[in-house]
């Protein structure tokens, strides 16, 4: 895709003038775009063979940055000290919203050479190991909705994210009226994100006051999940420019919440699809195995597809957010719904939020997936009414009980690893404890005078 670059390519672009700053960035554990920039010069010289260094608490630190107990990885007790940025070649790119700059996504390693377990794409790439084992690739698009305001971030932060202007004034669902008066920055968005080598299909209003979604062609997994982060930044960045501001939270109002579907179907080594088959609904036997070992472990892995406390505010019935575990053919009430037919057959999962962490969320589909092939579950009955009345399982409705149920999980320990378990329980103690302690604006309300 045009946008993406060799390092030939970007050698070239630095000896013109062209770039003159390369940004060496990764995923964090709440899967935010973090790094640093570099000098083009020094990047070249040195950066992209040798790696760069960053403090290792980039992975152990809460959503404001402050260090916090119990992660094995790093702590005052052991220094803090660095890890190693190894940038990958293959995602280099232009970043046509910041003058001059390129980008490259790095891995995470330790200088002895071992990667980082924790790290976000670390934990992916060791769930398309599982897949290549079996002679399967992954492929997966996600949706991610957002809400545009009239505010721009700065503005706000100043007002506490109270009385916030939305960008629309009624339900703009499909509508190509109001939310034309947000196709300058829609418009800027999309341009920006097929100059910086993705492949944008299109946009469409959706319910909120203001909400949006923009959606991507599907690709390789990883890359997926690479191009979802820079994405998300990347909108960010640009909405600043157009003085607005927009967010990606899963709940921000008691309306509608931001959505992420996530839809992965897998083929073959030779890109052939193997989903299809002759059974019931068009399937194969895996893809029967397949859908079976993703709803066998929702509720255990819901903690990957909704990992902060905001995340369970979404899941209300009636609001196309799943309630219950359940599966159907294209059926939006239920966590997963199948779609497609053929080489296009596969599966949707609706229980992420925009506030995933993308390589988290896709490694739970994989792991999953697998689980259901390895123990050749059979499929149960796809649910035709409404999943939100039906007598089905639920999912959890707080951050509290997915943690239990993702502490407890021995499918969860068997496909990541206690170290991945662990520091991601971890995350989620601190989270809930910081709910805990925090006084809300609902609480001031109903007590300050009354009570």
């Amino acid at each position: 895709m045009p946008g993406n670059l060799s390092a030939e390519e970007l050698k070239s672009h630095i000896a013109s003038g062209e770039i003159d700053t390369v940004i060496v960035a990764f995923a964090d554990a709440q899967g935010r775009l973090v790094g640093k920039r570099v000098s083009a010069r020094l990047f070249e010289e040195e950066i992209l063979a040798h790696g760069a260094e960053a403090c290792n608490y980039l992975l152990s630190v809460d959503v404001d940055m402050n260090t916090v107990d119990g992660y094995a990885m790093s702590s005052w007790e052991t220094g803090y000290g660095d890890m190693m940025l190894l940038p990958d070649p293959d995602t280099l790119r232009l970043v046509p919203w910041l003058p001059g700059s390129a980008m490259v996504i790095a891995d995470l390693g330790w200088e002895s050479g071992d990667a980082v377990a924790q790290s976000p794409r670390e934990i992916l790439k060791h769930q398309r190991a599982r897949l290549a084992d079996r002679g399967l690739v992954g492929y997966s698009g996600t949706e991610l909705e957002f809400i545009v305001f009239d505010d721009t971030y700065r503005q706000a932060w100043a007002k506490g994210y109270r009385a916030l202007t939305p960008s629309t004034d009624y339900n703009v669902d499909y509508d190509l009226l109001a939310s034309g008066r947000l196709e300058p920055l829609l418009r800027d968005i999309r341009v920006s994100m097929d100059a910086a080598g993705m492949y944008c299909e299109g946009v469409k209003g959706e319910c909120n006051l203001g909400q949006q979604e923009i959606a991507f062609r599907y690709a390789e997994v990883l890359e997926t999940a690479d191009q979802h982060t820079i994405y998300k930044n990347g909108a960010k960045a640009i909405a600043e420019n157009h003085g607005k501001a927009l967010t990606f939270m899963a709940k921000f109002n008691e309306r509608e919440g931001n959505s992420c579907h996530i839809h992965l179907s897998v083929r073959d080594e030779d890109g052939a699809p193997v989903m299809a088959g002759e059974g019931e609904h068009g399937f194969s036997p895996l893809m029967e195995h397949w859908i079976a070992g993703i709803l066998a472990t929702l509720r255990e892995f819901t903690l990957l597809y909704a990992p902060n406390i905001n995340s369970y505010k979404r899941f209300a019935k009636g609001s196309f957010a799943p309630t219950g575990v359940a599966w159907g053919v294209d059926n939006r009430t239920c966590a997963l719904r199948v779609i497609g037919r053929g080489q296009s057959l596969r599966v949707e999962n609706r229980v992420p939020g925009g506030d995933v962490n993308p390589y988290l969320g896709i490694s739970a589909i994989i792991a999953g997936g697998l689980y259901g092939i390895e123990n050749r579950l059979p499929l149960p009955a796809p649910l035709a009414g409404n999943a939100y009345t039906d007598a089905v399982d639920h999912l959890p409705t707080t951050l509290r009980e997915a943690a239990t149920l993702f502490a407890e999980s021995s499918i969860a320990r068997a496909a990541f690893g206690d170290d991945m378990v662990e520091h991601y329980l971890n995350q989620a103690r601190i989270e809930v404890e910081a709910y805990d302690a925090a006084v809300t604006d609902w609480e001031r309300v109903r007590g300050f005078e009354r009570l």
